[in-house]
């Protein structure tokens, strides 16, 4: 892997996953005392520079036998939102994003303030051949709906990701997967000022078992997995639109390019609850 590539390895965040002290309900409301006891992320900070974001966004995740439970705090003064349609284009819209990375490949989960969101289980080009475990879980490009994920060109020294390209299959749902937004204001109502928005996801080990050939899952204590937790806010300047997108992150990619593994952030998995830590 070409060294000079993503974020350099001291800028990527560590975050400690406790365990969940017991079962979870998925409504999108963050004031429940189990997210109340489990510490929250630094501020996301700019997607190339590290600067911190405008606004205020943190993470925060757990884990229990069935699944890895994510929830973020947004901040936004005027929560937007236009796509309510499954699989829509949510970057299009302010939203938040998940990425777990696995072993030649890596599964994207996106959310808007409607709480609509989009799925693709990315797979690299080199590692999809006849035989491979890929092929065997349903994985054909020539079945699926499919697209080609080259990756970011931004003239710099980063160029293209030197893996290549990726297929993107995009009717990928992830088994038992379970999501919650709630906003505290008035989506699209610039009359009052909002406080954000907050969600809230599980995410079963049996589906995201796929990203891997033979790991255990659910994790013990030391395991670590890679993970980017991002946003991305449509601003606007003189009544025109920033282009691109602010893209906000727990650590940097050094690029304006989510789809960097590389530059993904550790979480260290703990049998330890976090009133206990």
């Amino acid at each position: 892997m070409d060294a000079t590539y993503g974020a350099p390895e001291h800028l990527l965040a560590h975050y400690t996953c406790f365990r969940a002290p017991g079962p979870i309900e998925i409504d999108g409301r963050l004031d429940k005392p189990v997210w109340s006891s489990t510490p929250r992320s630094s501020r996301f900070v700019d997607l190339v520079t590290g600067e911190p974001a405008i606004f205020d966004t943190r993470m925060a995740c757990l884990w229990d036998e069935e699944a890895l439970y994510v929830a973020y705090w947004v901040e936004e003064p005027f929560v937007r939102a236009t796509l309510t349609e499954r699989d829509s284009f949510i970057w299009l819209d302010n939203d938040v994003e998940l990425f777990i990375a696995g072993e030649d490949c890596y599964y994207e989960l996106e959310i808007n303030a409607f709480g609509t969101i989009y799925e693709v289980f990315f797979i690299y080009q080199d590692a999809l051949r006849r035989g491979s475990r890929f092929e065997r879980a349903g994985f054909d490009p020539l079945e699926r709906s499919a697209d080609v994920l080259g990756g970011f060109q931004d003239g710099s020294r980063h160029g293209r990701h030197p893996r290549g390209k990726r297929w993107a299959f995009l009717d990928f749902d992830l088994p038992g997967l379970r999501t919650a937004v709630q906003v505290d204001g008035t989506i699209n109502d610039d009359s009052q000022v909002d406080r954000g928005w907050t969600v809230e996801m599980a995410l079963p080990w049996a589906g995201l078992a796929q990203l891997f050939a033979q790991r255990r899952l659910p994790p013990r204590e030391g395991d670590v997995l890679r993970a980017d937790f991002s946003r991305f806010e449509a601003l606007r300047l003189q009544g025109r639109p920033v282009v691109p997108s602010a893209g906000w992150a727990l650590n940097p990619h050094g690029v304006w390019d989510s789809h960097i593994p590389e530059s993904f952030s550790y979480l260290h998995f703990t049998e330890r609850t976090a009133d206990r830590a």
